[in-house]
Parts: structure tokens; sequence; C-alpha cells
């Protein structure tokens, strides 16, 4: 697994909206899956050890999410030619698997990954009530085999979110998988 890290977007960056489909194929446009208080965006993908580690804690914190909320979107952008097991089909099943109480949608064009900067799987991003960037970076401090995941980093910036509070001052880069990009479609920011 080839470990690369968030670009950072820029705090304050207006969220890039899009409107892409599920794995079955039906259209959702992300500005309209946000909350009264703000969005969670995921960039994820079914094969990433990365991701598998933080899979079990995922739909519990969409739904803690909701409850707070804030609306909560995944999505994956790479290569299916390249990966198949991240292939729209597998996504729904992957959605089933693992329960996910949010839409996970698929960026064929990986247009979507390019606007938000998204580097890496698992990649977050938190918008507020404007759909303002506030928070990119880390789920939290666990890595595959090292700790169990908590999502903390993200609770601690949704919970500023809700509260009102400024954005976290230390908000350090996510890490994992590379996104799978599609030969001769790499942004200019990829590191191989």
């Amino acid at each position: 697994m080839a470990r690369t890290y968030s670009t950072m977007l820029p705090l304050g960056t207006p969220l890039p909206d899009f409107t892409l489909p599920d794995g079955e194929g039906r259209p959702h446009t992300l500005a309209d899956l946000a909350g009264n208080c703000g969005l969670l965006v995921a960039f994820i993908c079914n094969h990433c050890p990365y991701v598998k580690h933080i899979n079990p804690v995922l739909a519990p914190l969409g739904a803690q999410l909701a409850e707070l909320g804030v609306g909560m979107v995944a999505i994956s952008s790479n290569d299916v030619e390249t990966y198949p097991d991240d292939a729209p089909a597998l996504m729904v099943q992957t959605a089933a698997d693992e329960r996910y109480t949010f839409r996970y949608l698929y960026d064929e064009t990986q247009d979507a990954a390019k606007a938000f900067g998204a580097a890496c799987t698992p990649d977050f991003y938190l918008f507020d009530a404007q759909l303002k960037l506030v928070y990119r970076g880390q789920f939290d401090t666990s890595r595959p085999n090292v700790g169990a995941p908590s999502g903390q980093d993200i609770l601690r910036a949704v919970n500023a979110l809700v509260a009102g509070k400024p954005p976290l001052a230390e908000q350090v880069p996510s890490m994992g998988c590379n996104i799978k990009w599609k030969p001769g479609n790499e942004p200019a920011y990829f590191q191989s």
C-alpha cells in the first residue's frame, strides 16, 4: 500500500458542488446531502486497508453526525478498470455489508476528487452550514494494525462546528492509499 497524505485544501474553501451517482446509478447532489449544520465528505474505496480499518465505525459515525445536524457522504474516485474491487456494484455490496448510514457515490471522471484536492483514501472534508471548509485531515490517530479507530479528530471538529466555535487550530493530514488515478488523468499534486 502506497502511503499518501492529504493535500490540506485551504480552510474556507466552498464545497465543490457535484452531482454524482450512487453504485446503482441514482444521482445525488452533494449540497443536497448536507444537514442543517454542515456536511462531512469522505473519499474512500472498497479495497483500501486504511478504509477497511475504519469501516466498523463509519456507519455509527454517520448516524451520530445526522443526530447533530451534519450530513455525511462518501465518494469513491478510483479507476475501476485497474481496481475492479472498487466497481459500483461492489460499492453497493460494501455499503450493505458495512451498514453505511450515508450515501456512497461514484466519481467515474475523477473530477470531484480533483476539485477537492483529494489524494488518499480515506480523505475527509468537513463543511459548515454555509458549505465552507472548516476541517480537512485525519479520521483519528489509529492506522491499520495500530490502535482502534474512534473518529476522535473528526468528532472534535464536528463538535466545535456544532458549538459555533472556530475551526480547530491543529489539523493533521489524513494518511492512506493514494487515489487510483486513470492513466493520464493524474492531477498536478499527485506524487507517485
